[in-house]
């Protein structure tokens, strides 16, 4: 098996380690900094020094694949798409719970508790109710086997190649056991208004809250769609020998599991309302959404007394808070402009109270919105947060208008610069035709200083604004000609803040190429799409040269984007702007791939079995060898792989003319 010799820089004696022995050790260490990050949130490395563990594991596995395992952390993301989701009968049914909507039904289900045990008080767990996706984990021998949804709490679907791409879900326990844990897999509000941003750049369609989006991409057939998804988990139960349900929450915390850090032990009843009202107020400051409070008898051994019945413990209750919205009035609407020219309209509202917050404004959408709701300027309207996160008009009152209610109509002018708004056929949003309009700009380098643009740390809204309104900067480009003495001159700076600013700014300068490509704003291209087409163009130059027909030639890249991309790098502009970021000294092409590319350009679709190789592995060594892979069959693919076999894949293929070859004819043109 050979031995591996690392560096030992000390003057002691050196030590040989087996590749098999550095292999558990680099599971080990990336499985620790794992939990640390993903569910303490305390990461104790820096992203580099993880990828170097994670890349070297990867490269050990690859050179000794009979030492890899479905454990090893580098097994999160690679199955290949699945065509349906297999049934899952649980063991354990994962029964639903009662709800009370007040006080007075959470006293009445006390009653009943205290009634069932014989008991004066009882001592209550309460926990945030999470409103994500319930999920069932099984480990045999502290390894992860299998994870399934609730469904309808007696069968769910068999979705674990996608749990294992959830970061917070621990592969392998701290302990060899045999358990079943109960969770509920989230979507974080900060990620979940970033990745509908990103939607919307792609021309996708925005998901309506968090929950929506979880369930969407936990029952994703495709797992890579999943792992690219920024989801998380909290464990709430499991199936183990413990005295009460809190002792058992801080076991399974132990194995490794995430767990709410909220979660209260109650002396009885009135306890627990002050913990309901106490988190009522306090819900809209959590990073995640909840809908309620959930209430356990904390008893393991009460709980089985106390028993379930066909749908539901008599041991536990939901409380459920109110809906999150409110009634007000549409004062005004006006209009906001986004970076990219977008007009916006945004209702003005009478200040209304709506989870702890004072809600003033809420956004409209687009013109068609507002001829769908009927809504005019002093209507009586029903607000809400959606996903807790964007406050939104959602109904008229129609009953309480006066007469007095005025139309609304989109302004001809750009409000900010005076210049013309059009709106594109076939597009639902109106858009300001300046480039140079002050509202475009300062949102352009609003997001180009964002954490997934450059992460331009102290460069922030208030910045910007003074920056553009004193014209001290015109674009993006005149951020790395700031200097100290400019920046003392605005509100709030000293010798420190500048410093801070200049020394964020030039930090940025060392991003990956495709983060600058994402960063300069282009209609259409969000992060994930920036990465594609910066695999394919790999440098700024190539880019901006590229046609459509090039452009579209790359899967993942449609006819609109390609269009957007070129009509970008038309404009005399956006030339100039590129020439300023080249002497600042950004990186303006992509890292140089190691090893030899010998696929680049090309893609490889594969259908059948395999014999001599998993498709897995064929995948990643097509990518090793800078080409790309497919699960679909177009006139843009170059190859299609022919295994055991084969499906509907090779009669496309035949259809389309599309090149074919055996698994013996790929092997060979790999090695060659």
């Amino acid at each position: 098996m050979g031995t591996y010799k690392p560096l030992n820089l000390c003057t002691c004696k050196p030590f040989t380690m087996t590749i098999k022995q550095k292999i558990e050790k680099l599971r080990e260490q990336i499985n620790h900094h794992n939990h640390l990050y993903y569910v303490l949130d305390k990461p104790s490395i820096s992203d580099t020094e993880y990828d170097q563990l994670f890349r070297e594991l990867k490269k050990l596995e690859e050179e000794n694949p009979s030492l890899k395992t479905e454990d090893s952390p580098t097994q999160r993301v690679g199955a290949p798409p699945l065509k349906a989701f297999k049934s899952v009968i649980h063991k354990i049914p994962l029964l639903s719970l009662d709800n009370a909507m007040n006080d007075e039904e959470l006293v009445a289900f006390d009653e009943r508790v205290k009634k069932g045990l014989k008991k004066d008080k009882i001592t209550y767990v309460a926990e945030l109710k999470m409103d994500g996706l319930a999920v069932a984990l099984h480990y045999k021998n502290g390894k992860f086997i299998q994870g399934a949804t609730r469904g309808d709490g007696q069968r769910g679907e068999d979705i674990t190649i996608n749990l294992k791409t959830i970061r917070a879900i621990p592969l392998t326990l701290s302990e060899k056991v045999d358990i079943e844990v109960r969770g509920e897999v989230f979507l974080p509000y900060n990620d979940f208004v970033k990745f509908n941003e990103e939607r919307e750049e792609a021309g996708e369609a925005k998901f309506a809250n968090p929950r929506n989006a979880a369930a969407g991409s936990v029952r994703q057939l495709d797992s890579k769609i999943t792992a690219s998804r920024p989801l998380s988990i909290f464990c709430y139960a499991a199936e183990i020998n413990a005295k009460s349900q809190f002792e058992a929450l801080n076991y399974i915390k132990k194995l490794g599991f995430r767990v709410n850090p909220n979660i209260e032990l109650c002396d009885g009843i009135q306890e627990v309302i002050k913990y309901i009202k106490k988190w009522e107020a306090k819900r809209e400051k959590l990073d995640y959404e909840i809908d309620g409070i959930v209430v356990k008898v904390d008893s393991l051994e009460d709980q089985k007394k106390l028993g379930t019945t066909s749908h539901s413990p008599r041991w536990a209750i939901a409380f459920k808070y109110p809906p999150m919205q409110a009634a007000t009035v549409v004062e005004d609407i006006k209009v906001q402009v986004g970076r990219t020219g977008a007009i916006t309209p945004v209702a003005y509202l009478k200040p209304a109270h709506l989870a702890g917050v004072t809600v003033k404004r809420a956004t409209l959408h687009n013109e068609d919105q507002i001829r769908r709701l009927g809504i005019k300027i002093q209507d009586h309207v029903i607000i809400q947060r959606a996903g807790e996160v964007i406050p939104e008009v959602v109904r008229v009152l129609k009953d309480k208008r006066s007469g007095k209610e005025k139309e609304f109509h989109m302004p001809k002018k750009c409000p900010i610069c005076g210049d013309d708004i059009v709106r594109p056929e076939g597009e639902a949003v109106s858009r300001c035709v300046n480039a140079e309009c002050p509202a475009q700009v300062k949102n352009r380098i609003r997001h180009f200083a964002t954490r997934s643009a450059m992460d331009i740390e102290h460069v922030g809204p208030a910045l910007v604004e003074q920056l553009v309104d004193k014209k001290i900067i015109k674009d993006v480009a005149d951020l790395y000609l700031l200097d100290q003495a400019t920046l003392k001159k605005l509100e709030r700076f000293a010798d420190k803040s500048a410093k801070n600013v200049l020394d964020s700014i030039q930090k940025s300068k060392s991003r990956p190429f495709d983060r600058l490509l994402y960063a300069l704003g282009i209609r259409l291209v969000g992060s994930h799409v920036a990465s594609v087409i910066a695999k394919n163009f790999d440098s700024i130059d190539k880019v901006m040269k590229a046609t459509e027909d090039d452009l579209t030639k790359v899967r993942e890249i449609g006819p609109k984007v390609a269009q957007s991309v070129v009509l970008f790098f038309k404009q005399k502009g956006n030339h100039h702007l590129i020439e300023k970021l080249k002497k600042a000294g950004l990186n303006l092409k992509a890292a140089a791939p190691k090893g030899p590319q010998p696929l680049k350009g090309k893609t490889f679709v594969f259908t059948g079995g395999l014999e001599k190789i998993s498709r897995e592995a064929a995948q990643e060594l097509v990518v090793k060898l800078g080409g790309a892979y497919s699960s679909s069959v177009s006139k843009n693919t170059d190859y299609v792989v022919v295994g055991e076999s084969p499906g509907s894949k090779y009669d496309k293929a035949k259809k389309l003319g599309v090149q074919t070859m055996s698994e013996a004819q790929f092997l060979k043109m790999v090695k060659g």
